[in-house]
């Protein structure tokens, strides 16, 4: 192993983490952690890193930090949850931020966030695949630089994958999707509802991000159909005035989490009354056992659940099939519609590029154990931002690993 290491020195490798060349060399050894990622997660544990006097490299295949909150969400995005749930280690938003900060001011707190920890990823670095090397005990992470395509490899003993849940968008296989002759867009591509101005739109999917497109679609004058696929939690975005995710934690402190659960439905159900009356079934279980066991997240309403009382928006259960202009539902009947909006979510990208199969699950891409030990692969290989629990959730696994690898570097 030690002779097939001073080959590899041999051919010209060097410490990147001063460097950010336009012309990189091919071969590059990464004297610190290296990080796949530069949303959130990836920032938060070089953060993490940085604050226990360790170095690490990220590589970023966009040319910024955090290009899905960047290029692929919605305007009148907020975050879902109150801004002290939502903060990276060692930093909490500005105090003059709202409750719920806006798409731009969570934006303006990532970049502040990176200039105050000097966080500089290289950018438009696509990896491709990452391997363990067993010959030298490091991994090996081939990328592509995109402005040149100079393939460059990397040799680390710490991989950090950061590329999170939400990498590739989720495009399901309905018969007719491809011959529908009006637009069809995934939530990636939403911006507004302006464009859909007096149109008739089925929006496919009745998550958080589908509950709040239908409600931008109704603020311009669309007419929204939402297809519910599954049954659904909906709860108040508050109760008394409080986060109901705020006041769910605090009361998790002191009560088991089947009395939380049984408190939030009864207090959703005086504030909404019966949603199933409306075609929104409930699941079984409730909405904090659902998401601790599946990570299948309640949708907290800012408001789409008036208009669907209302009828501006449209339930219907199950879409069967498309054809040029319309669609077939599960009870049989047929509607024209203008457009189609699929809010159908996204997945994790880690098994087209992450060879091995022991820490990612191949199907899903997600880390096979069950939070909170997702976090920790072996041979040095960690993950963070996998928990399902947003960005509380990262920061507990950027916590973790920058502890983790401090040890190694002691011991």
């Amino acid at each position: 192993m030690d002779d097939y290491w001073k080959e590899l020195q041999g051919k010209r490798l060097h410490d990147p983490l001063i460097q950010n060349q336009a012309d990189p060399r091919s071969q590059i050894f990464v004297q610190g952690p290296l990080i796949v990622g530069a949303g959130p997660s990836g920032l938060a544990t070089a953060a993490c890193l940085k604050q226990k006097g360790i170095q690490s490299l990220i590589l970023e295949r966009a040319e910024c930090i955090a290009s899905l909150w960047q290029f692929k969400t919605y305007d009148r995005l907020r975050l879902h949850l109150p801004k002290q749930f939502c903060q990276l280690p060692f930093m909490p938003f500005p105090s003059n931020f709202p409750t719920y900060p806006t798409k731009q001011q969570f934006l303006s707190y990532l970049k502040a966030y990176a200039d105050y920890f000097k966080l500089e990823p290289v950018f438009n670095s696509t990896v491709i695949r990452a391997e363990r090397d067993e010959r030298c005990g490091f991994w090996k992470v081939k990328s592509v630089k995109d402005e040149n395509k100079v393939i460059v490899e990397y040799f680390c003993k710490w991989l950090i994958v950061a590329t999170g849940e939400n990498a590739e968008q989720i495009v399901p296989q309905i018969e007719g999707l491809e011959i529908f002759e009006g637009p069809v867009v995934h939530t990636s591509s939403y911006k507004t509802g302006e464009v859909f101005h007096g149109k008739k739109v089925l929006v496919i999917g009745c998550g958080n991000s589908g509950m709040e497109v239908c409600l931008d679609l109704c603020n311009f004058n669309a007419s929204p159909h939402l297809v519910i696929r599954n049954s659904v939690h909906i709860l108040p975005h508050e109760i008394l005035g409080r986060s109901t995710f705020g006041l769910s934690m605090c009361l998790l402190r002191w009560l088991p989490m089947p009395i939380v659960d049984q408190f939030l439905l009864l207090v959703s159900r005086l504030i909404l009354g019966d949603t199933a009356k409306l075609g929104l079934h409930r699941p079984k279980l409730g909405p904090l056992e659902l998401k601790n066991l599946s990570g299948k997240t309640p949708v907290l309403d800012v408001g789409t659940f008036a208009k669907i009382k209302s009828g501006k928006i449209k339930i219907r259960q199950g879409v069967t099939r498309l054809t040029h202009r319309a669609a077939e539902f599960v009870d049989g009947s047929v509607e024209n519609f203008d457009a189609v909006i699929l809010a159908t979510g996204y997945k994790s990208n880690v098994p087209s590029w992450l060879k091995g199969r022991h820490m990612f699950n191949e199907k899903d891409g997600m880390p096979r154990k069950e939070f909170p030990n997702g976090w920790k692969g072996e041979n040095g290989l960690y993950a963070v931002g996998f928990t399902k629990r947003g960005l509380l959730g990262a920061s507990m696994d950027a916590t973790r690993i920058a502890q983790d690898i401090e040890l190694c570097l002691e011991s």
